[in-house]
């Protein structure tokens, strides 16, 4: 069986009311097949204020994208709750332990990772990233913030595009969803 990646994905937030994600186009089989140039893999959520994108196994990713809206429903939009309910729910329900996916979630408020191991991350700086490509966004995304002026879709645009140039299963075709 063949094994795809869903490469990379930046989030940053600087000040109160910017915050943005932003993902590369490129799912790729195995070691050495791009099957898709366009894939967009952020999207908004919830009424529109919430911001997701995932990387990992494709259809892995969609599930946990669908979980997590659920979730978000029953905790009337409420990021961390929702966030810590899914992440119940993800290491307690046999079939969902299975899945291989990352997401980042943000909204006016909070940035976080949500894993497969039951985990929610709250990063300590105000940018994160992960795929494939992720830890050179992230090296990117820290250089840029911390060094710049640029705004969070700024960074987030010359961070994946950075990671673009360095990084097999990450591409130039970049989408990006702004709160």
């Amino acid at each position: 069986m063949e094994q795809f990646h869903a490469t990379t994905i930046v989030a940053v937030r600087r000040g109160e009311n910017d915050v943005c994600i932003g993902g590369d186009g490129q799912v790729t089989m195995g070691e050495t097949a791009v099957m898709k140039h366009f894939a967009k893999k952020v999207r908004k959520i919830y009424k529109n204020s919430v911001i997701t994108g995932f990387a990992g196994s494709v259809s892995d990713a969609f599930t946990l994208t669908e979980k997590f809206e659920k979730k978000l429903e029953e905790h009337s939009g409420n990021l961390k709750r929702a966030a810590v309910a899914l992440a119940q729910t993800w290491r307690s329900d046999r079939a969902m332990r299975r899945l291989e996916a990352l997401m980042l979630a943000a909204d006016k408020e909070s940035m976080l990772l949500i894993s497969g191991n039951g985990e929610v991350i709250e990063p300590d700086e105000g940018f994160i990233a992960i795929g494939s490509g992720g830890n050179f966004a992230y090296a990117a995304a820290n250089a840029l913030y911390k060094h710049t002026d640029m705004d969070a879709e700024e960074i987030v645009r010359e961070a994946l595009s950075i990671a673009a140039s360095i990084c097999v299963y990450t591409n130039g075709n970049i989408s990006v969803e702004k709160l």
